[in-house]
């Protein structure tokens, strides 16, 4: 399955910038390779820029890391519910708050990178279960519908958005 199979009525609104920043690649597949991009680019950052911040009030990379593992969690989360026809409309979060209520600046880089690893695999192996049924399924979340599958397209276009911030911003 790849994210030009998807159809208009799967996702809308700000969920568009990430599906299209995945790409079009297989949606197992690309899980997987870009979980290893991206802990190959973040081994390669300088260890001073782990905890810079580029203005006041902007994250550090630890805590972008940190955000990546708490809206994959969120995002395999409403999957789950859709995937079982759990029809219950699910509500938004707010980033700030997780961001402000984590301990990410106090891990090391190598502990976020282990979890964020762990969780990916973990959910490697949900979607892979799925039957293309399930992966259609389509619910609300955040006002918005979107299916299972485009989720998963989300949780990929997610991390490569915040690779490019931390190239254009923090390297």
């Amino acid at each position: 399955m790849y994210s030009k199979d998807l159809s208009e009525n799967e996702y809308s609104g700000g969920f568009a910038n990430y599906i299209r920043e995945a790409g079009d690649n297989n949606l197992i597949e690309e899980l997987e390779i870009s979980l290893h991009d991206f802990i190959k680019f973040v081994q390669n950052i300088p260890m001073d820029k782990f905890d810079y911040r580029y203005a006041e009030g902007k994250w550090t990379i630890k805590d972008i890391i940190q955000h990546l593992i708490d809206c994959e969690r969120i995002f395999v989360y409403r999957a789950l519910r859709f995937s079982r026809n759990d029809k219950t409309a699910l509500p938004s979060f707010e980033e700030d708050d997780y961001a402000n209520s984590t301990n990410s600046n106090g891990r090391s880089i190598q502990d976020l990178l282990t979890e964020l690893s762990a969780l990916r695999h973990s959910n490697l192996l949900f979607f892979k279960s799925l039957s293309d049924e399930q992966l259609k399924r389509i619910g609300t979340a955040s006002n918005i519908q979107i299916s299972v599958r485009a989720l998963g397209f989300v949780i990929i276009g997610h991390q490569k958005h915040h690779q490019k911030v931390f190239q254009e911003r923090y390297l």
